[in-house]
């Protein structure tokens, strides 16, 4: 089988579960997985035989993905803010949603800042790493209540040479709050999606990502927001700040709850499609 071959036979095989561009996006991340050569390098050496090794990688990493597994945990990598990231079952795949939150906490703080931040609820720590990757001042902490979570990230972080400090703890917990030093930043892209949509996401996502990760109880969608509202008024610094990503129909509810709870300046921001899917909230001064 021939690189231009098994890249043909893979984008027909997959295109009932995705739609063209994916497919092929698919089709390029596992060619250079099995092969280790870029686009170009694959459409010079287009001919060129994959070994029985690569064959026998790529008829099963095939298998998996007819059966909805992410193309990220057959190859265990994905790109967040122009990092390679370790990826597992462990973790949600990093989303572009997410590297905009990232975005507008560093343009809210263009100086590089000597402030010490937490992300709540870490996973893969993207969030941190990539907040430490560009304030290397900073003093940064990521809490998982997932020890496999908190293993992905430490590996993470170490990959990228961003020392961040992890601590596994169920921010629901009463002691939460304990634990942490006074914070400047909390970030956090908490489980958002209420037990009812399961049914119409892409098995892709709940079948394969940690449910803990993704959903909260029908009759509480927000839950973590409030729970994370009440521990940010305990340890955030006056005038400090709190971030989250939220699910787009719940964005009003969650400006109420923050501004319920004494927070001020109380922002929805929408992400590139025009959904509100990013709040940002100051804790009032002393």
């Amino acid at each position: 089988m021939t690189i231009q071959s098994a890249f043909a036979n893979l984008i027909n095989a997959i295109r009932p579960l995705y739609d063209n561009r994916e497919a092929a996006n698919i089709g390029h991340l596992l060619m250079e997985h099995l092969t280790g050569l870029g686009k170009l390098d694959r459409i010079v050496h287009k001919d060129m035989d994959l070994s029985p090794k690569q064959e026998s990688q790529y008829n099963d990493a095939l298998e998996q993905l007819l059966a909805g597994r992410p193309i990220q945990h057959i190859t265990g990598k994905s790109w967040f803010y122009g990092m390679e990231l370790i990826v597992s079952d462990q973790v949600l795949i990093p989303r572009p949603e997410t590297e905009e939150l990232v975005e507008w906490v560093l343009l809210d703080h263009p100086a590089q800042p000597a402030l010490r931040l937490l992300d709540i609820g870490t996973g893969s720590g993207c969030i941190p790493i990539a907040l430490k990757k560009h304030w290397q001042a900073a003093d940064v902490w990521a809490m998982d209540v997932s020890a496999g979570a908190l293993a992905v990230a430490g590996r993470n972080a170490q990959l990228q040479h961003t020392p961040v400090n992890f601590l596994q703890q169920d921010v629901l917990a009463p002691q939460a709050a304990a634990v942490l030093p006074c914070l400047n930043i909390i970030v956090s892209n908490p489980p958002y999606i209420p037990e009812k949509e399961k049914a119409g996401m892409q098995p892709t996502v709940h079948a394969f990502e940690p449910s803990n990760a993704l959903f909260v109880p029908d009759n509480d969608p927000l839950l973590f927001y409030r729970r994370i509202g009440q521990l940010a008024q305990e340890r955030l610094e006056p005038a400090g700040k709190l971030y989250f990503e939220i699910h787009e129909d719940y964005g009003p509810e969650v400006k109420t709850e923050l501004e319920k709870q004494g927070f001020a300046d109380v922002n929805l921001k929408k992400d590139m499609f025009g959904k509100d899917r990013m709040v940002r909230a100051t804790k009032r001064g002393a």
